[in-house]
């Protein structure tokens, strides 16, 4: 026990260095994620057929294809294929920011169809383009309703990010996995990697439910 408790006393600064790469890799696939999402949930709602074709293609593709399978084909082999050296840590944050742009164009889409429909009908009225309308009216009050279940995206993005460590990224589960099987001090130190996951999953979460009560408006059932 004693043994135990000094070995992870060691290896805690080395985890905690390691969660802010986790960080980095969360908060980079989740900005991507929300910048394609957007893109996508706007084409999916606003579109041509054909592009709503298109962009059911993509999200069945990302939402269906496991999370390894895809970060091994982007990384030994769409990316090795064209000839592109990009870093694991970026490959990750490419990977996992596709993947949530699927599920987060979800959680938009059903954000704006959720609106009152006359909406952008009144905007063209007093003269706006769709686009203009989409922009100035419709996202800003989509982007409120979707922050509940953007939450969750960002509890599953926090939790994939682990797989990342199978590239060669450094971050928590990794250098959890890399003391244990030098110290056969498994249970402690995979417990601890846990641990550090849930204050993380805590602490975003309790930061977008703040988020959520701050834009809240009184008496808007929205």
């Amino acid at each position: 026990m004693i043994e135990s408790l000094t070995i992870l006393a060691g290896a805690l600064p080395y985890l905690l260095k390691g969660s802010v790469v986790t960080i980095g890799v969360v908060f980079g696939a989740m900005s991507l994620g929300l910048l394609f999402g957007i893109a996508l949930a706007v084409g999916q709602v606003y579109g041509a057929i054909w592009l709503k074709r298109l962009i059911g293609l993509y999200v069945w593709f990302f939402r269906g294809v496991p999370l390894l399978v895809l970060l091994f084909l982007f990384y030994f082999g769409l990316f090795s294929l064209l000839n592109i050296n990009l870093t694991a840590f970026t490959v990750a944050v490419i990977v996992l920011g596709l993947i949530s742009a699927a599920y987060q164009s979800q959680i938009f889409r059903g954000a704006i169809v959720s609106l009152p429909d006359g909406q952008l009908k009144a905007a063209r009225a007093l003269g706006m383009s769709d686009a203009t309308a989409i922009v100035l009216i419709i996202l800003p009050q989509a982007l409120r309703l979707a922050i509940p279940a953007w939450s969750n995206e960002y509890s599953i993005v926090l939790k994939d990010s682990a797989v990342a460590y199978a590239l060669g990224v450094t971050e928590i589960m990794a250098r959890a996995h890399f003391v244990a099987s030098r110290t056969y001090q498994h249970l402690p130190l995979y417990f601890t990697a846990g641990v550090i996951f849930l204050i993380l999953t805590y602490a975003g979460t309790k930061a977008l439910r703040l988020l959520e009560e701050r834009v809240h408006i009184p008496g808007y059932s929205q």
